[in-house]
């Protein structure tokens, strides 16, 4: 059975790699166990909001701004708060998470 130690080493072995640029971003100095969290959180939001822009653009079939295509019954409807729950804090975005047949409105 392999240590907790080989665990978390495999683990943390198979995240992507951060620019050095986006953590100058995020740190411009001395930073505090608040500051450190506010800015994992402001991170955490904006990756899942691309995360769901993202699975929403490959479900319809055509990116944001773009015109929807003609056999396309699906199309982005607007933006509306989300509330989404991961393992160490609810997470509240606003972005285009829904889709809506156009035959489907009233």
């Amino acid at each position: 059975m392999p240590s907790k130690t080989k665990a978390v080493k495999a683990a943390m072995a198979a995240l992507p790699s951060i620019p050095k640029e986006l953590i100058d971003q995020f740190v411009t100095g001395p930073m505090s166990a608040e500051a450190v969290n506010a800015a994992s959180l402001a991170f955490k939001k904006a990756l899942i909001e691309r995360a769901l822009g993202a699975e929403l653009g490959h479900h319809l079939g055509y990116p944001p701004g773009a015109a929807k295509p003609e056999d396309a019954s699906n199309h982005r409807n607007g933006a509306s708060a989300k509330t989404v729950l991961t393992d160490e804090v609810r997470c509240a975005s606003r972005c285009r998470a829904t889709a809506r047949a156009a035959s489907s409105r009233s």
